[in-house]
C-alpha cells in the first residue's frame, strides 16, 4: 500500500486532479479489454511530460512499483496492474494537449495520451491520416509500445515504419527525458534510438510524445469480397491481386465463417450480404484505393477491381469460387465487427499470431483437422491480416469444455507450441508481450537475446517499471 508522505508528494507534483484514489475513480485502470483485472495502490494522471519525469523519478527513488498505461485497449494484461495492490498505474490519458501539424512534412508532433480517433478525425480536414486501421480505438503512447500493425498493414506498414521522433522518460531516478524528436525521414547518423522503445511494451521507457508520419487520406475507394475456391488457393490469389494492382492494393483481409456468423449475430444492424444468407467457409476482404480524386480520364476503382477479378477468374485453375464488389462502409463495418462478435460468442481464448504469408492458410487447415482430435468441443473464431500473415487465432470453448485455468493453460501451450515450433511463426504478432505472454517470450527466446534486453534495460529504465521482464 502507499502511504500519506508518497501521495502527498504525488499530490504536490500533479495536484488533487492527477492522483486517483478512490475505488470507483481506479476501477476502469484496474480493469483490462479482455478479462484482465488488477488493484492499484494509486492511479497518477499526468499531463505533460515533466509531469510524467517528476512521477517516475519520485516512484524510483523511493522503490514503488509502477504500470504504464495508454488506452488500456491491449489483449495480453500488459497495462493493468496485477492483483498485489501495490502498484501505481501511470495513465498518460490526460496527455492530449499537443497536436502541432507539419503540412509541408506530411508530419504530426503529438501527446501520447491522443486517442486514434482524436487524431485522424482532427486530420482529416487537411486530407492527412495517420495510416493504422484498427477495430479498437487505442493511444498512441500504447501503439508505440506494442507497434501496432493493423488492417492495411500491407499497403502503409506499421507504427513503427511510420515513426519519425520519440520523447521518452526512463525509469531511473532522476526521472531522465531523453528528446529523440525529429521530423527527418533520413538521418543515418548513428544508432536510430528511437526503435528501442517501439515495440518493447514500455519495458525500457515511457514514450510521451511522438513525430509520426502522415499519409494522404484514401480519395477514392474500392471494396470486394472474395470467395477462395480452397485455403491452398488464398495465396496465389493474394500473388494475383498484387501482380495486377501493385500498390493499389490496401488491404487483404480473411474472416471465417464462424467470425462473421458471431458478428452478423451480435451486432443486428450489419446486413448479412451473402446469397441466401449463407455465409462462405471463408472470406477475403480486398481494398483497393487513390489518394487523389476521381479523373474524368481514368477507370473508376471500381471498374479496375472488377476488371481485375474478371481477369483472375479467366485463369486456368482460378483461385476464386466468388467475388462481388461493394459499398466499402459496408464491407469494412462487418470487418470490424468481427472481434466484439467473437468476444460475445462465449468463453474466449485468444491468440495473436502471425507467419510467413505462405503458411497462415496451411496453419488454419492443420488446425480444423487437429484441434478437434486435441480438444473437443472448442471452435475456431479467426480471422486476420492475410496480407502481412497476421491472424486472429480465437478459440471459443462450449459448455463440454473445462472451465479452469488448467484447461486454458493446456490449450494455450498446446496451440504456441504448434505456431511456434511447427510453423515457424510469432505467437505475438501485435499485442506485445504482457503477463499473459510472459512464459512464452522466456520459452521461446534465446538466452542470449535475453541477456542483451536484461542489459538493455539496466542501462536505461532499472526501476520497477511495467509488467513485462525481457531479462
Amino acid at each position: 500500500m502507499i502511504g500519506g508522505r508518497h501521495k502527498g508528494a504525488l499530490v504536490e507534483i500533479l495536484g488533487d486532479k492527477g492522483v486517483v484514489e478512490d475505488s470507483a475513480g481506479m476501477a476502469g485502470y484496474e480493469s483490462g479489454a479482455r478479462y484482465d483485472q488488477g488493484r492499484a495502490a494509486l492511479v497518477l494522471r499526468p499531463q505533460t511530460t515533466a509531469e510524467v519525469s517528476a512521477c517516475v523519478g519520485y516512484c524510483v527513488r523511493e522503490g514503488i512499483p509502477f504500470v504504464p498505461q495508454s488506452g488500456n485497449t491491449g489483449l495480453v494484461s500488459g497495462s493493468t496492474p496485477d492483483a498485489g495492490g501495490a502498484q501505481i498505474v501511470l495513465s498518460l490519458d490526460r496527455m492530449t494537449r499537443l497536436f502541432e501539424l507539419d503540412a509541408d512534412n506530411r508530419s504530426l508532433h503529438v501527446d501520447a495520451g491522443m486517442r486514434l480517433s482524436d487524431i485522424n478525425g482532427r486530420l482529416a480536414r487537411s486530407g492527412l491520416f495517420f495510416p493504422i486501421d484498427l477495430g479498437a480505438d487505442p493511444c498512441i503512447g500504447g501503439m508505440l509500445a506494442t507497434n501496432t500493425g493493423g488492417s492495411r498493414f500491407l499497403r502503409y506498414g506499421d507504427v513503427r515504419k511510420n515513426t519519425l521522433g520519440l520523447k521518452v522518460v526512463l525509469a531511473d531516478e532522476a526521472g531522465t527525458i531523453v528528446d529523440l524528436m525529429s521530423g527527418l525521414r533520413k538521418n543515418n547518423t548513428g544508432v536510430d534510438w528511437k526503435q528501442l522503445f517501439v515495440g518493447t511494451s514500455g519495458a525500457f521507457g515511457i514514450v510521451t510524445e511522438c513525430a509520426l508520419n502522415l499519409e494522404r487520406l484514401p480519395r477514392q475507394v474500392s471494396t470486394a469480397y472474395l470467395v477462395p475456391r480452397a485455403g491452398a488457393a488464398v495465396m496465389p490469389l493474394l500473388r494475383m491481386m498484387e501482380e495486377r494492382l501493385g500498390s493499389y492494393l490496401s488491404a487483404f483481409e480473411g474472416m471465417s465463417r464462424n467470425a462473421i456468423g458471431a458478428a452478423l449475430d451480435h451486432v443486428p444492424s450489419l446486413r448479412n450480404p451473402f446469397q441466401n444468407g449463407a455465409v462462405p467457409d471463408y472470406v477475403i476482404l480486398a481494398e483497393i484505393s487513390r489518394s487523389w480524386a476521381p479523373r474524368a480520364d481514368e477507370q473508376p476503382l471500381d471498374g479496375v477491381l472488377e476488371t481485375v477479378l474478371a481477369d483472375i477468374w479467366e485463369e486456368d485453375g482460378a483461385p476464386l469460387a466468388d467475388a462481388f464488389v461493394g459499398p466499402a462502409h459496408e464491407m469494412w463495418a462487418l470487418r470490424h465487427a468481427l472481434s466484439e462478435g467473437v468476444t460475445h460468442a462465449g468463453r474466449l481464448v485468444a491468440f495473436d499470431l502471425s507467419f510467413r504469408r505462405a503458411d497462415v492458410m496451411a496453419f488454419r487447415d492443420w488446425m480444423r483437422v487437429e484441434l478437434p482430435r486435441q480438444f473437443s468441443g472448442v471452435d475456431i473464431f479467426d480471422f486476420g491480416h492475410i496480407g502481412d500473415g497476421g491472424v486472429h487465432f480465437n478459440l471459443v470453448a462450449g459448455k463440454t469444455s473445462p472451465a479452469d485455468a488448467v484447461f486454458e493453460q493446456r490449450l494455450r501451450d498446446w496451440v504456441y507450441s504448434a505456431a511456434v515450433d511447427r510453423f515457424g511463426g510469432s505467437f505475438s504478432a501485435e499485442h506485445g508481450i504482457g503477463r499473459k505472454n510472459q512464459a512464452y517470450y522466456d520459452r521461446y527466446t534465446q538466452q542470449k537475446n535475453k541477456d542483451l534486453a536484461a542489459g538493455l534495460k539496466r542501462l536505461t529504465s532499472p526501476g520497477n517499471l511495467g509488467s513485462v521482464s525481457f531479462g
